[in-house]
């Protein structure tokens, strides 16, 4: 048998290594549910339930009705099948040379089971001691470290003035660059949710983003947009939203036209959908008053969907905007000016090239 327990940390650092270099695992297998790996679950891991959603509370309940006993040979007949089934599917053309790095919850019976009978067939296993929970702590104690270490460069400007596009444009120019509202997929608004696209979970989108940060280069500055502390229902890290409002700002500036017609691009579905469109904008009653909403609602009725547009950012953005700026970004005032000539891409290309010779 060839099962080697190996810490969360020391697993962490292995998954750094490339495919195919020596000390690399070759797959990385989460023996938990279904629903337990969509929650959260280490990059890159694959799934491989040694207990699936429905077995997994079967067992639960007749551990506490029943007793240990009998649950542990119901669990042991479901384990073994479950895992014939990934050897059946996914093992028998593996080369004898496949590594895998196995874990579970709590580094217990499930991964242990799935481990015991990969390393008697002979391949080399590691294990995570202490499973998910372990890797779970070891991200939430790393992240401010991350945050800290790394230089930041933040892409300020009000909304519709371009500031993801210009993202995009400094990462085709091979600047390292942190997309918060692309991990979080939520545009960072009341009105950001894209629809069909379910945001992850608070602990996916912290090892999403812990993924990134230990990915980043410290000697190289890292752009990030000017990021409240949520990004739709998630909440970005208290140590990485002080380093970011710390940092040196970038001011981002669209005429208002521009920036009407890339709001009404960038969110084509509400064009598409004026009814979805209206509806969102009830979370802004408490804000604005049902009067001046019903009156935006009754314009999106009658096909003035730039018009609202237009006085969303005037009225409601760009106030709320440039007083959340001065509260909390310390060196806006001394930001330095990035004007757009338009909010093509050629143009923000331009922005983005002018950047990173900078």
């Amino acid at each position: 048998m060839s099962v080697h327990p190996v810490s969360a940390l020391d697993a962490m650092a292995r998954m750094r290594l490339p495919l195919g270099t020596p000390g690399a695992y070759s797959a990385i297998i989460d023996a938990r549910t279904e629903d337990e790996f969509a929650l959260d679950h280490l990059p890159g891991a694959l799934n491989w339930p040694s207990l699936n959603n429905e077995q997994r509370i079967v067992i639960g309940t007749l551990y506490k009705q029943v007793g240990p006993f009998d649950a542990k040979k119901k669990g042991a007949a479901w384990v073994a099948a479950n895992i014939s089934n990934h050897i059946e599917n996914h093992v028998l053309d593996l080369p004898k040379d496949w590594q895998p790095l196995v874990y579970c919850w709590r580094g217990g019976k499930r991964s242990g089971s799935l481990a015991l009978i990969l390393g008697q067939i002979g391949f080399k296993v590691a294990i995570i001691e202490g499973g998910y929970k372990a890797f779970r702590s070891v991200v939430v104690a790393a992240i401010p470290e991350l945050a800290q270490r790394l230089s930041w460069r933040v892409i300020c400007g009000p909304t519709g003035s371009g500031k993801t596009r210009l993202l995009h444009c400094l990462r085709e120019q091979g600047a390292q660059v942190l997309d918060l509202e692309g991990l979080a997929n939520h545009r960072s608004s009341v009105l950001g949710i894209i629809p069909g696209e379910a945001q992850p979970s608070q602990k996916h989108f912290d090892t999403l983003l812990w993924n990134e940060l230990r990915n980043l280069d410290p000697d190289r500055a890292v752009y990030v947009e000017s990021e409240s502390r949520k990004v739709g229902n998630l909440a970005v890290p208290e140590s990485l939203i002080l380093a970011m409002r710390s940092s040196p700002c970038f001011q981002l500036e669209l005429k208002d036209e521009e920036r009407v017609k890339l709001l009404l691009e960038d969110y084509d579905f509400f064009v598409k959908d004026p009814a979805l469109f209206s509806q969102r904008l009830d979370a802004l009653v408490a804000i604005r008053g049902k009067q001046v909403v019903d009156d935006w609602q009754a314009k999106i009725k009658s096909g003035l969907i730039e018009d609202v547009v237009r006085e969303l950012l005037t009225l409601h953005y760009d106030p709320t905007y440039f007083a959340s700026m001065k509260r909390n970004f310390l060196q806006i005032e001394s930001a330095h000016i990035l004007h757009a000539n338009n909010r093509s891409n050629e143009s923000l290309q331009q922005l983005a090239h002018s950047l990173v010779q900078l």
